[in-house]
């Protein structure tokens, strides 16, 4: 059995008309604004989501997207033939948080990007569970495509969420566990995927799948 307890939780769900210069408006105040000119919709998603979180050089954090910096991947394809240095370095996968840490000057000792689809939500909790550094952040989002949209390439919707994790219960939210399974333990529930993960987050909402020869479980105090 392994286990992390939650001590933070912060769910970001715009409207679903909200592109980044509506973002760029609603946030204005969370970030500095030479680097609010630079961020990407799920970049400034996830900087709100982790607002209040104080980051040390000792943190490890994990950062969960299917599709990531989508708008920005637009873009950077219509450059072609001659493609932009500075938007194929916004649409790589992990963007949306190294602007955040990029913005706070901030080091930390690991940062494991992951991603995937049905199982994404699964393989960034194994990730969680199995890292050393006492305490863990995990990030998750997407934005909104446009033309990728109609190709089943991007989030309908964006939204984003950041979680802190500590193997301390004292003055714990909630609990995520991994129990192995027996042998003749019969599936379960599927593992949610990340949008209907952020929705449980949000809610508060306590969840059980089985996947990965494991029982998963998360509750609230």
């Amino acid at each position: 059995m392994n286990t992390r307890f939650v001590h933070h939780v912060q769910v970001e769900r715009p409207a679903a008309t909200e592109d980044a210069a509506g973002a760029r408006e609603r946030l204005r105040d969370k970030f500095p604004r030479p680097a609010l000119r630079r961020m990407t919709h799920v970049g400034m998603l996830v900087g709100s989501a982790l607002e209040g979180v104080t980051i040390t050089g000792d943190d490890a954090l994990v950062y969960a997207s299917t599709f990531a910096e989508t708008r920005a991947l637009e873009d950077y394809l219509r450059t072609f033939p001659t493609p932009s240095p500075l938007l194929f370095q916004t649409s790589i996968q992990p963007s949306a948080v190294q602007q955040v840490l990029i913005a706070r000057q901030q080091p930390i000792a690991r940062l494991w990007p992951v991603t995937g689809r049905s199982r994404l939500v699964e393989e960034a909790l194994t990730v969680v569970l199995l890292e050393t550094a006492a305490r863990v952040i995990l990030v998750g989002g997407e934005e909104r495509g446009t033309w990728m949209l109609e190709h089943g390439m991007a989030s309908e919707r964006a939204f984003a969420f950041a979680l802190v994790l500590t193997r301390e219960p004292a003055g714990a939210i909630g609990r995520i566990e991994s129990a192995p399974l027996e042998r003749s333990s019969p599936d379960g529930e599927a593992a949610p995927l990340l949008e209907a993960f952020a929705d449980t987050l949000a809610a508060r909402r306590p969840l059980q799948w089985r996947g990965a020869g494991s029982e998963w479980t998360l509750d609230w105090s």
